[in-house]
Parts: structure tokens; C-alpha cells; sequence
């Protein structure tokens, strides 16, 4: 008996070691680089440097006090009067302050109605669910063109106005079939025990619904922004008031037409424009390190049902 017992505990030992071998097979495979990995890696490094280096050519040239065209890696005469100019010009004001408006009353006019659009069509009870489906896919492929939407943007008083960029990105149909696969990705348990509690749709909605969406709202909050705040040719078709104009016609402009600003400032014009092409994108490179958390697991919105 003592001797089956010390061959049984014997034999536990030995399996209880790692086997070597499978280790060693293991670490070979992790440690072998395939050609698909090397074509791969070739690649984006590729396309990193494709979208970094325009970039980093317009900071640095932002940065320059010498105005003839060169591709440096750092200023060769460091100087900070283009942001000074830019930020002294009191014609730039306004369109600033425009396109801030009209992005945060676009974003959350759109979030508005993607979400409550997106979580209409989740629910699987409503009658005429896949009509209105395909209503809204059919406008994605066809639309009334230019002129009918000119005609109609005028019958809402829309022409001359800064609210056109609100209301013309309102409703993305895109958007709204994103916030429908996301919500259906909610497992119901969650909107029965709130019906069981008393909650009625709309407190769902708000209470249970919205607050699991972060990623989704992040992602599609941003893309929303992004859209109005760079948005030109709605500008450039509708609005003839100078008043009303955003902050991107106003550089479009200065930068193309050459409307430069008078400045008290030894600034070259390409330091000037390139300091204006800065500080336009400037204020989503401060916003998407913060966002960037919820943009990442929203890319992949509606991508996985469970």
C-alpha cells in the first residue's frame, strides 16, 4: 500500500511539472515574426507617417518666422507672433465664437435626436419598425439635391443664418442606425426589471439606458462636433452675412483669398496662415485625450450582438 501511495504521488509530481517542451513550442511561436506581421507593421508606419508629417510640417511652420517654403524638423527662427496676430484680431472674434455655438447646439441637437431615434427603432414591439427602417436607409443613398434643399432651407429662414449648421447635421441617419444596434445590445432583463419597478419608457431611457451608453454618446458626440465644426461649404452656399459666418470660412478665406489681418507683428503670411490652420484644429487635439477612453470601445458600436 505505502508503495502504491509513494508511485501515485510520484506520478502527481510529474504531471504537475510544466512540460518543457510544449513551454519552448509555445515561446517559439510568440517569438517568430511572419511576413504578414512585417508587411503589416511596414504598412501603418506608412500611413502613420503619411498623417503625421503635413502635420508636423504645419506646426512647425506655425513656429517659423522664416516665410519662404522648407520642410524643417524644428523652427529655424522660433517665434510666437502668428498666435499673437491671430489671437489680436478682433474680425476673427465672432466667427469664433460662432462655430463654438453652433457646435455644442449642433452636437447635442444631434445626440437629441440619434439617441431618441436609435432607441425608437430598438424596440421591437413598434409597429412599422422595418418601414420606417427603410425610409430612413432610403435617404442615405438618394437625396432631393441641392436645389429643393436650398428651397426648403429658405422656407425655414434658414439662409443667412449660423442655426443652418445646427439643423442641417440634426438628423444623420448613419448615426441614428449606430444608437439602434448599440441599444439592442442591452440585454432586456435590465428594461423588464425596470417596467417591474414602476419606470415607465421615457425613465428607462434616461435613467437605465443613456447612462450605459457613455461609449456610444462619446463616439458619436464627436463625430457630430468634428462634422459642424469644420463644415465650409454649408457656409459657403448659405450664409452671405458676415456676421454669421463660422471660424473655418473666415480662414478659408484669409488663407486662399489672402484677407490677412493688418498686425503690429514682423509675421510672414505662411507663418500667419499656418498658425490659423493651428488654431482651428486646436481645440479637438485638447478634447480627445479626454474622450479618447469612450471613443475606443465606441468604434465598434452595433459591430457584436450577443
Amino acid at each position: 500500500m505505502a508503495e502504491d501511495k509513494n508511485k501515485t504521488a510520484s506520478k502527481n509530481e510529474e504531471e504537475r511539472k510544466p512540460n518543457k517542451t510544449k513551454i519552448n513550442t509555445i515561446s517559439s511561436r510568440k517569438s517568430k515574426i511572419s511576413l504578414f506581421d512585417i508587411i503589416n507593421y511596414l504598412v501603418f508606419i506608412i500611413l502613420a507617417l503619411v498623417i503625421m508629417v503635413p502635420i508636423w510640417k504645419v506646426l512647425v511652420d506655425s513656429f517659423n518666422q522664416v516665410g519662404v517654403y522648407q520642410f524643417k524638423l524644428f523652427p529655424t527662427k522660433f517665434t510666437l507672433d502668428g498666435y499673437k496676430t491671430i489671437i489680436g484680431t478682433k474680425a476673427l472674434y465672432r466667427p469664433f465664437i460662432n462655430s463654438v455655438v453652433t457646435t455644442l447646439g449642433g452636437t447635442l441637437a444631434g445626440l437629441a435626436v440619434s439617441t431618441l431615434g436609435g432607441y425608437v427603432l430598438s424596440q421591437e414591439d413598434l409597429k412599422g419598425r422595418s418601414v420606417i427602417a427603410y425610409f430612413l436607409l432610403f435617404t442615405m443613398i438618394f437625396s432631393g439635391g441641392m436645389i429643393p434643399e436650398y428651397l426648403v432651407m429658405k422656407k425655414l429662414h434658414l439662409v443667412n443664418s449660423m442655426w443652418i449648421l445646427v439643423v442641417k447635421h440634426a438628423v444623420n441617419v448613419y448615426n441614428i442606425i449606430l444608437m439602434k444596434n448599440f441599444f439592442e445590445g442591452i440585454p432586456k432583463s435590465l428594461h423588464e426589471a425596470a417596467k417591474i419597478d414602476g419606470c415607465s419608457a421615457m425613465g428607462i431611457f434616461l435613467k437605465i439606458v443613456l447612462p450605459l451608453s457613455k461609449a456610444a454618446l462619446a463616439s458619436i458626440g464627436l463625430m457630430y462636433a468634428v462634422t459642424v465644426w469644420n463644415d465650409y461649404s454649408t457656409v459657403k452656399i448659405y450664409i452671405t452675412d458676415p456676421d454669421q459666418v463660422n471660424f473655418q470660412y473666415k480662414l478659408r478665406n484669409m488663407v486662399m483669398d489672402g484677407d490677412t489681418p493688418t498686425t503690429q507683428y514682423n509675421v510672414s503670411q505662411s507663418t500667419l496662415y499656418n498658425a490659423g490652420i493651428v488654431s482651428a484644429i486646436l481645440p479637438f487635439m485638447i478634447l480627445y485625450p479626454f474622450l479618447q477612453k469612450y471613443f475606443v470601445q465606441g468604434v465598434n458600436i452595433g459591430a457584436v450582438k450577443e
